[in-house]
């Protein structure tokens, strides 16, 4: 990105590089030129306000970041997949920095309405003010829990969530007019995918799925977490409801450790992520999230493969996680490392996945059914059961 620009040619330059790099349509692109970012982002400079990277706008006591103005070419391509044309409602779930429900209200209009919910009245009354010193008016701003949608339970052509949400309230379901659009980044066995469902009668069906990642919604209990060690260098993610039991893998990295290697390939642009979606879908009750101190990037091996985030199976006391070797100067291998007794076959069941997936590379279609619904009423694919839905994992 340039610098020493002005505001305006900066955001020319985003706006450029996004369409340059990925489909957007002209809509899209149009609001983003019309919305300053930077008046959203005060305590930002104007270059990185710019600039394709997420800004963590609060932050927990903690430091863990509450809320944050995401990334612009993500912002585009959920824009893009949410589809809002003139005169349509929208709500939006999470109200960040009031940028993005700008950009909702100038493709809404003429004639449309936005209303963007959050819980914390902080982002709330900083949203506004973002709202109301850049002209835009038409935006309804809403304290209160998005899980319960829009207070007045009206009805809505487009729903957008920007927060992680681990589950789909039934506000959502209900709130969504029939052949509307919910753009949502939905977690689920320690990954965030951004998924654009269209609301049919009975179900909501997916026509876009991308990896992504998110601050995750405040009051959605559903995931847990764990240290496998004194030094807390490792940690292991998990949903409610798995047989993960934190104490027995306590240790488990000082066990016995066995490589398993599958032959496949990876260059340093090449995406992955498809191995820990098709995890999810095979090994369900298995799949989680292991996060290690970072590793140095000139090793020979690198387990896990992703040292902030990689897939990993676990068992009783055995664990084994995606990882990678070096197969020449650009290329890595694809494996897994196993820990424990039962280590060796949890690293062969990743492998088996890793192959299938370079087989196979099949798009997938996430359909979601309300909780409760029958199986005989679900399409056939890999179940995933939440406390409000009933998710389906189909590859086509």
């Amino acid at each position: 990105m340039p610098t020493g620009l002005t505001a305006e040619k900066l955001r020319g330059h985003m706006v450029d590089a996004i369409v340059r790099a990925q489909p957007t349509s002209a809509r899209v692109a149009e609001a983003m030129l019309a919305v300053p970012r930077h008046a959203f982002l005060p305590g930002a400079p104007v270059e990185r306000a710019y600039a394709d990277e997420a800004v963590i706008t609060k932050r927990s006591s903690g430091g863990a970041a509450l809320s944050c103005a995401s990334v612009p070419s993500l912002v585009a391509a959920m824009l893009d997949q949410l589809d809002v044309q003139p005169g349509q409602a929208v709500l939006e779930i999470g109200a960040g920095t009031g940028y993005n429900a700008a950009l909702l209200a100038w493709l809404a209009s003429p004639g449309g309405h936005v209303t963007s919910i959050d819980i914390d009245p902080g982002v709330t009354a900083a949203a506004r003010h973002a709202l109301d010193a850049t002209g835009c008016q038409d935006v309804e701003i809403v304290t209160g829990d998005g899980q319960d949608g829009d207070p007045l339970d009206r009805s809505y052509d487009r729903i957008i969530v920007t927060v992680g949400a681990w589950d789909l309230p039934p506000a959502w379901w209900d709130q969504l007019a029939p052949g509307g659009r919910l753009v949502v980044p939905l977690r689920w066995r320690g990954q965030t995918r951004a998924i654009a469902f269209t609301r049919e009668p009975d179900r909501l069906r997916s026509d876009w799925v991308e990896l992504c990642g998110f601050v995750p919604m405040i009051g959605q209990d559903g995931e847990r977490a764990a240290c496998l060690d004194p030094g807390r260098h490792t940690e292991i993610g998990w949903d409610k409801g798995q047989s993960v039991d934190p104490a027995a893998l306590a240790g488990v990295l000082d066990r016995a450790t066995v490589f398993r290697w599958s032959g496949v390939t990876v260059g340093p642009e090449d995406a992955f992520d498809g191995i820990w979606l098709r995890l999810t879908a095979t090994d369900r009750d298995l799949i989680c999230r292991i996060t290690t101190d970072p590793i140095p990037s000139g090793g020979e091996v690198r387990a896990p493969a992703i040292p902030s985030r990689s897939p990993a199976l676990a068992a009783g006391e055995s664990l084994a996680c995606l990882a990678l070797r070096r197969a020449g100067e650009t290329q890595w291998e694809l494996g897994a490392i196993g820990h424990g007794p039962c280590g060796a076959d949890l690293a062969t069941r990743i492998c088996a996945q890793i192959a299938w997936w370079q087989n196979h590379r099949q798009a997938l279609i996430v359909t979601a059914y309300p909780a409760g619904t029958d199986d005989s009423q679900l399409r056939d694919g890999y179940l995933l059961d939440k406390p409000c839905t009933r998710l389906v994992i189909t590859y086509t």
